[in-house]
Protein backbone atom coordinates (compact mmCIF):
# COMPACT_ATOMS: atom_id res chain seq x y z
CA UNK A 1 0.00 0.00 0.00
CA UNK A 2 1.04 3.34 -1.15
CA UNK A 3 1.70 5.87 1.56
CA UNK A 4 -0.74 8.48 1.42
CA UNK A 5 0.56 11.81 0.71
CA UNK A 6 1.29 14.80 2.95
CA UNK A 7 1.28 18.53 1.88
CA UNK A 8 3.97 20.79 3.07
CA UNK A 9 1.86 22.07 5.80
CA UNK A 10 1.37 17.90 6.91
CA UNK A 11 -2.19 17.89 5.48
CA UNK A 12 -3.54 14.79 4.21
CA UNK A 13 -5.58 14.58 0.89
CA UNK A 14 -10.00 13.54 1.71
CA UNK A 15 -11.88 15.41 0.06
CA UNK A 16 -12.48 15.94 -3.66
CA UNK A 17 -15.28 18.81 -5.25
CA UNK A 18 -15.36 17.69 -8.44
CA UNK A 19 -17.32 20.28 -10.53
CA UNK A 20 -19.56 18.70 -13.68
CA UNK A 21 -20.10 22.53 -15.44
CA UNK A 22 -19.30 25.60 -14.92
CA UNK A 23 -22.76 27.09 -16.52
CA UNK A 24 -25.57 27.71 -14.14
CA UNK A 25 -29.59 27.83 -14.22
CA UNK A 26 -29.28 31.27 -11.82
CA UNK A 27 -26.86 34.18 -12.29
CA UNK A 28 -26.18 34.82 -8.01
CA UNK A 29 -23.48 38.05 -8.34
CA UNK A 30 -20.83 36.49 -5.24
CA UNK A 31 -20.82 33.42 -7.72
CA UNK A 32 -20.71 34.43 -11.15
CA UNK A 33 -21.26 31.70 -13.44
CA UNK A 34 -20.43 31.06 -16.54
CA UNK A 35 -22.74 31.31 -19.97
CA UNK A 36 -20.80 28.61 -21.55
CA UNK A 37 -18.76 25.32 -20.46
CA UNK A 38 -15.27 25.74 -21.39
CA UNK A 39 -14.24 23.89 -24.37
CA UNK A 40 -12.34 20.03 -24.00
CA UNK A 41 -14.83 18.65 -20.96
CA UNK A 42 -13.66 15.45 -19.01
CA UNK A 43 -15.52 12.53 -20.37
CA UNK A 44 -17.20 10.32 -17.85
CA UNK A 45 -14.65 7.49 -17.79
CA UNK A 46 -12.13 10.37 -17.72
CA UNK A 47 -14.38 11.34 -13.93
CA UNK A 48 -14.44 8.05 -12.86
CA UNK A 49 -10.53 7.54 -13.36
CA UNK A 50 -9.82 10.69 -11.68
CA UNK A 51 -12.23 9.94 -8.64
CA UNK A 52 -10.55 6.29 -8.27
CA UNK A 53 -6.77 8.08 -8.60
CA UNK A 54 -7.61 10.31 -5.99
CA UNK A 55 -9.29 7.75 -3.64
CA UNK A 56 -5.99 6.29 -4.01
CA UNK A 57 -3.95 9.23 -2.25
CA UNK A 58 -6.83 9.15 0.71
CA UNK A 59 -9.95 10.73 -0.93
CA UNK A 60 -12.97 9.39 0.78
CA UNK A 61 -15.38 12.13 0.44
CA UNK A 62 -16.33 13.09 -3.25
CA UNK A 63 -18.56 16.50 -3.47
CA UNK A 64 -19.97 17.10 -7.04
CA UNK A 65 -20.93 20.60 -7.70
CA UNK A 66 -21.08 23.17 -10.48
CA UNK A 67 -22.22 25.84 -11.72
CA UNK A 68 -25.10 23.85 -11.48
CA UNK A 69 -24.56 20.12 -11.54
CA UNK A 70 -28.47 19.14 -12.08
CA UNK A 71 -27.67 20.39 -15.59
CA UNK A 72 -25.13 17.85 -16.60
CA UNK A 73 -27.17 15.38 -18.10
CA UNK A 74 -25.07 11.83 -16.86
CA UNK A 75 -25.11 13.11 -13.32
CA UNK A 76 -26.76 9.73 -11.92
CA UNK A 77 -25.00 7.57 -14.63
CA UNK A 78 -21.29 9.25 -13.13
CA UNK A 79 -22.88 8.25 -9.72
CA UNK A 80 -23.71 4.36 -10.52
CA UNK A 81 -20.02 3.82 -12.08
CA UNK A 82 -18.62 5.03 -8.84
CA UNK A 83 -20.73 2.79 -6.69
CA UNK A 84 -17.29 -0.26 -6.87
CA UNK A 85 -15.52 2.28 -5.29
CA UNK A 86 -17.68 2.25 -2.49
CA UNK A 87 -18.21 -1.37 -1.93
CA UNK A 88 -14.27 -2.23 -1.16
CA UNK A 89 -13.41 -2.27 2.20
CA UNK A 90 -12.11 0.03 4.54
CA UNK A 91 -8.99 -1.33 4.63
CA UNK A 92 -8.40 -1.86 1.11
CA UNK A 93 -5.05 -1.05 -0.21
CA UNK A 94 -5.97 0.72 -2.55
CA UNK A 95 -8.45 3.03 -0.28
CA UNK A 96 -12.34 3.30 -0.47
CA UNK A 97 -14.88 6.01 -0.86
CA UNK A 98 -17.30 6.62 1.79
CA UNK A 99 -19.48 8.88 0.29
CA UNK A 100 -20.94 11.10 -2.27
CA UNK A 101 -22.52 14.25 -1.86
CA UNK A 102 -24.18 16.97 -4.16
CA UNK A 103 -24.33 20.76 -3.60
CA UNK A 104 -27.78 22.28 -6.17
CA UNK A 105 -29.38 24.85 -6.60
CA UNK A 106 -32.08 22.98 -6.18
CA UNK A 107 -34.42 24.33 -9.07
CA UNK A 108 -34.13 21.45 -11.21
CA UNK A 109 -34.76 18.85 -8.23
CA UNK A 110 -37.84 17.15 -8.63
CA UNK A 111 -39.50 14.57 -7.40
CA UNK A 112 -37.96 11.87 -10.09
CA UNK A 113 -34.75 13.25 -10.18
CA UNK A 114 -34.80 13.03 -6.32
CA UNK A 115 -35.49 9.44 -6.79
CA UNK A 116 -33.20 8.83 -9.52
CA UNK A 117 -30.10 10.47 -7.16
CA UNK A 118 -30.91 8.22 -4.84
CA UNK A 119 -30.89 5.18 -6.37
CA UNK A 120 -28.03 5.98 -7.85
CA UNK A 121 -26.24 5.82 -4.83
CA UNK A 122 -25.88 9.25 -3.65
CA UNK A 123 -25.52 9.80 -0.04
CA UNK A 124 -25.90 13.92 1.07
CA UNK A 125 -27.74 16.89 -0.86
CA UNK A 126 -27.26 20.42 0.26
CA UNK A 127 -29.39 22.75 -1.24
CA UNK A 128 -28.79 26.13 -1.39
CA UNK A 129 -31.54 29.23 -0.23
CA UNK A 130 -30.90 32.92 -0.26
CA UNK A 131 -33.62 34.34 0.88
CA UNK A 132 -37.04 33.71 2.23
CA UNK A 133 -38.74 35.57 -0.12
CA UNK A 134 -39.30 36.68 -3.82
CA UNK A 135 -37.57 39.98 -3.39
CA UNK A 136 -34.57 38.99 -1.70
CA UNK A 137 -34.37 35.76 -3.54
CA UNK A 138 -34.10 37.26 -6.85
CA UNK A 139 -31.71 39.91 -5.66
CA UNK A 140 -29.23 37.45 -4.59
CA UNK A 141 -29.82 35.14 -7.57
CA UNK A 142 -29.49 37.79 -10.00
CA UNK A 143 -33.25 37.55 -11.10
CA UNK A 144 -34.95 40.33 -12.69
CA UNK A 145 -37.84 40.25 -10.37
CA UNK A 146 -39.86 39.39 -7.16
CA UNK A 147 -41.78 37.26 -9.18
CA UNK A 148 -39.01 35.37 -10.50
CA UNK A 149 -37.39 35.08 -6.75
CA UNK A 150 -40.81 33.58 -5.63
CA UNK A 151 -40.63 31.36 -8.38
CA UNK A 152 -37.23 30.00 -7.32
CA UNK A 153 -38.25 30.07 -3.91
CA UNK A 154 -40.88 27.60 -4.63
CA UNK A 155 -39.04 25.24 -6.81
CA UNK A 156 -36.71 25.03 -3.69
CA UNK A 157 -38.90 24.33 -1.33
CA UNK A 158 -40.42 21.89 -3.20
CA UNK A 159 -36.82 20.49 -3.79
CA UNK A 160 -36.42 20.22 0.03
CA UNK A 161 -39.50 18.11 0.00
CA UNK A 162 -38.67 15.88 -3.01
CA UNK A 163 -35.41 15.49 -1.36
CA UNK A 164 -37.06 14.07 1.97
CA UNK A 165 -39.47 12.02 0.33
CA UNK A 166 -36.71 10.33 -1.65
CA UNK A 167 -34.73 9.49 1.41
CA UNK A 168 -32.62 12.22 2.29
CA UNK A 169 -32.91 12.28 5.78
CA UNK A 170 -32.12 15.71 7.26
CA UNK A 171 -31.86 13.88 10.61
CA UNK A 172 -28.95 11.75 9.13
CA UNK A 173 -27.09 14.88 7.98
CA UNK A 174 -28.35 13.93 4.52
CA UNK A 175 -30.39 17.37 3.58
CA UNK A 176 -29.09 20.71 4.20
CA UNK A 177 -29.77 23.95 3.35
CA UNK A 178 -26.78 26.40 2.23
CA UNK A 179 -26.73 30.14 2.31
CA UNK A 180 -24.45 33.01 1.27
CA UNK A 181 -25.04 36.49 3.45
CA UNK A 182 -24.03 39.80 1.70
CA UNK A 183 -24.32 42.31 4.71
CA UNK A 184 -26.34 44.91 2.03
CA UNK A 185 -27.43 41.82 0.37
CA UNK A 186 -29.76 39.59 2.81
CA UNK A 187 -28.30 40.16 5.72
CA UNK A 188 -32.14 40.46 7.28
CA UNK A 189 -32.58 37.12 5.70
CA UNK A 190 -30.84 35.86 8.72
CA UNK A 191 -33.89 35.04 11.46
CA UNK A 192 -36.27 34.22 8.70
CA UNK A 193 -33.58 32.05 7.13
CA UNK A 194 -33.08 30.06 10.67
CA UNK A 195 -37.25 29.98 11.01
CA UNK A 196 -37.15 28.07 7.57
CA UNK A 197 -34.58 25.57 8.70
CA UNK A 198 -35.82 25.42 12.02
CA UNK A 199 -39.44 24.52 10.47
CA UNK A 200 -38.14 21.86 7.87
CA UNK A 201 -36.15 20.57 10.34
CA UNK A 202 -32.41 21.27 8.61
CA UNK A 203 -29.03 21.99 9.38
CA UNK A 204 -28.53 25.67 8.13
CA UNK A 205 -24.79 27.08 7.23
CA UNK A 206 -24.34 30.16 6.83
CA UNK A 207 -21.52 31.35 4.51
CA UNK A 208 -19.58 34.41 4.73
CA UNK A 209 -18.86 36.29 1.39
CA UNK A 210 -16.07 34.82 -0.16
CA UNK A 211 -12.98 37.00 -2.53
CA UNK A 212 -13.35 34.00 -4.92
CA UNK A 213 -12.75 35.18 -8.46
CA UNK A 214 -12.54 38.95 -9.92
CA UNK A 215 -16.54 38.93 -10.99
CA UNK A 216 -18.35 39.35 -7.89
CA UNK A 217 -17.11 42.36 -6.65
CA UNK A 218 -16.14 41.82 -3.40
CA UNK A 219 -15.44 44.27 -0.47
CA UNK A 220 -14.62 43.18 2.68
CA UNK A 221 -17.31 45.99 4.22
CA UNK A 222 -19.96 43.13 2.06
CA UNK A 223 -18.70 40.78 5.01
CA UNK A 224 -21.39 40.12 7.59
CA UNK A 225 -18.73 38.09 10.26
CA UNK A 226 -19.70 34.51 11.39
CA UNK A 227 -19.62 36.25 15.17
CA UNK A 228 -22.35 38.30 13.80
CA UNK A 229 -24.79 35.92 12.85
CA UNK A 230 -24.60 33.65 15.16
CA UNK A 231 -24.90 36.21 17.53
CA UNK A 232 -28.34 37.72 16.03
CA UNK A 233 -29.15 34.13 15.62
CA UNK A 234 -28.57 33.22 18.68
CA UNK A 235 -30.32 35.81 20.28
CA UNK A 236 -33.74 34.51 18.97
CA UNK A 237 -32.91 31.29 19.88
CA UNK A 238 -30.18 30.12 22.41
CA UNK A 239 -27.58 28.20 21.18
CA UNK A 240 -24.84 25.90 22.05
CA UNK A 241 -21.31 25.84 20.53
CA UNK A 242 -20.25 22.40 19.43
CA UNK A 243 -16.93 22.94 17.00
CA UNK A 244 -15.80 22.30 14.00
CA UNK A 245 -14.86 18.37 13.12
CA UNK A 246 -11.44 17.80 12.14
CA UNK A 247 -10.92 18.69 8.67
CA UNK A 248 -14.24 20.36 8.40
CA UNK A 249 -14.88 23.96 6.82
CA UNK A 250 -18.35 24.68 9.14
CA UNK A 251 -18.31 25.47 12.91
CA UNK A 252 -21.43 24.06 14.46
CA UNK A 253 -23.88 25.50 17.22
CA UNK A 254 -27.07 23.37 19.04
CA UNK A 255 -30.28 24.95 19.03
CA UNK A 256 -31.08 24.11 22.73
CA UNK A 257 -34.50 24.05 22.27
CA UNK A 258 -34.35 21.54 19.70
CA UNK A 259 -32.46 18.36 20.08
CA UNK A 260 -30.48 17.25 17.07
CA UNK A 261 -30.76 20.54 15.44
CA UNK A 262 -27.96 22.72 14.37
CA UNK A 263 -26.59 25.93 12.87
CA UNK A 264 -23.04 25.66 10.73
CA UNK A 265 -21.17 28.67 9.90
CA UNK A 266 -18.38 28.94 7.31
CA UNK A 267 -16.21 31.69 8.17
CA UNK A 268 -13.23 31.63 5.35
CA UNK A 269 -12.85 35.43 6.10
CA UNK A 270 -12.55 35.83 9.83
CA UNK A 271 -11.96 32.23 10.95
CA UNK A 272 -9.88 30.26 8.50
CA UNK A 273 -9.76 26.64 8.30
CA UNK A 274 -6.78 26.65 6.24
CA UNK A 275 -5.00 24.84 9.02
CA UNK A 276 -6.40 21.34 7.96
CA UNK A 277 -8.09 21.69 5.09
CA UNK A 278 -8.18 18.67 2.91
CA UNK A 279 -9.71 19.76 -0.37
CA UNK A 280 -8.64 19.28 -3.78
CA UNK A 281 -10.86 21.39 -6.39
CA UNK A 282 -11.08 19.38 -10.35
CA UNK A 283 -12.97 21.86 -12.42
CA UNK A 284 -15.55 20.39 -15.16
CA UNK A 285 -12.20 20.33 -18.15
CA UNK A 286 -9.77 18.86 -15.65
CA UNK A 287 -8.04 21.14 -14.29
CA UNK A 288 -6.49 20.84 -10.52
CA UNK A 289 -6.60 23.47 -8.00
CA UNK A 290 -5.63 22.85 -4.50
CA UNK A 291 -6.95 26.06 -3.11
CA UNK A 292 -10.80 27.68 -3.23
CA UNK A 293 -8.75 30.98 -3.83
CA UNK A 294 -6.07 29.77 -6.20
CA UNK A 295 -4.70 31.83 -9.06
CA UNK A 296 -3.52 29.01 -11.63
CA UNK A 297 -4.42 25.47 -11.82
CA UNK A 298 -2.67 21.70 -13.26
CA UNK A 299 -4.30 20.64 -16.43
CA UNK A 300 -4.94 16.80 -15.85
CA UNK A 301 -6.03 16.24 -19.15
CA UNK A 302 -2.19 14.67 -20.35
CA UNK A 303 -2.75 11.77 -17.88
CA UNK A 304 -6.14 10.76 -19.14
CA UNK A 305 -6.45 10.72 -22.78
CA UNK A 306 -5.18 8.06 -24.74
CA UNK A 307 -1.59 6.82 -24.88
CA UNK A 308 -0.72 8.41 -21.27
CA UNK A 309 1.07 5.97 -18.68
CA UNK A 310 -1.41 3.83 -16.16
CA UNK A 311 0.80 5.34 -13.60
CA UNK A 312 0.86 8.52 -14.42
CA UNK A 313 -2.35 10.60 -13.32
CA UNK A 314 -1.98 9.15 -9.61
CA UNK A 315 1.93 10.06 -9.82
CA UNK A 316 0.67 13.79 -11.53
CA UNK A 317 -1.94 14.03 -8.58
CA UNK A 318 0.52 12.88 -5.67
CA UNK A 319 3.29 15.72 -7.13
CA UNK A 320 0.63 18.23 -6.87
CA UNK A 321 -0.17 17.57 -3.31
CA UNK A 322 3.04 16.42 -2.09
CA UNK A 323 3.81 20.60 -3.17
CA UNK A 324 1.15 21.97 -2.18
CA UNK A 325 1.41 24.85 0.44
CA UNK A 326 -1.73 26.95 -0.04
CA UNK A 327 -2.96 28.58 3.21
CA UNK A 328 -4.58 32.04 1.19
CA UNK A 329 -7.11 32.52 3.76
CA UNK A 330 -4.53 32.85 6.53
CA UNK A 331 -2.78 35.38 4.75
CA UNK A 332 -5.31 37.61 3.21
CA UNK A 333 -3.97 40.65 4.39
CA UNK A 334 -0.43 39.83 3.61
CA UNK A 335 -1.24 38.65 0.44
CA UNK A 336 -3.69 40.93 -1.10
CA UNK A 337 -1.57 43.26 -2.52
CA UNK A 338 0.67 40.63 -4.46
CA UNK A 339 -2.09 37.55 -4.88
CA UNK A 340 -2.49 37.18 -8.55
CA UNK A 341 -6.47 37.25 -9.84
CA UNK A 342 -8.11 33.84 -8.90
CA UNK A 343 -9.97 32.07 -10.78
CA UNK A 344 -13.49 31.74 -11.01
CA UNK A 345 -15.86 30.50 -8.12
CA UNK A 346 -18.00 28.68 -10.71
CA UNK A 347 -15.60 27.34 -12.73
CA UNK A 348 -13.95 26.01 -8.99
CA UNK A 349 -16.98 24.68 -8.38
CA UNK A 350 -17.06 26.76 -5.07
Amino acid sequence: MAERPLDLHGRPLGVLRLSLTARCNLACPYCCPDLEDPPDLLTLAERVALVEATVGLGVHTLRLTGGEPLLHRRLEELIAALQPLRQREPNDPRGALREIALTSNGVLLGAERARQLKAAGLDRITLSLDGTDGASVARMAGLGSPAAGDAVLEKVLAAIRHAREAGFDPARGALKLNAVITRSGNADQLLPLAALAREQGLELRLIEFMDVGNRNGWEPEQVLPAAEMVARIGAAWPLEPVGRTPHGTAGRWRFRDRDGLHLAVVASITAPFCGDCNRLRITADGVAYSCLFAANGTDLKPWLRPGAEAAGLEQALRRLWLQRRDRYSEERQEAAERRPAPAEMAYLGG
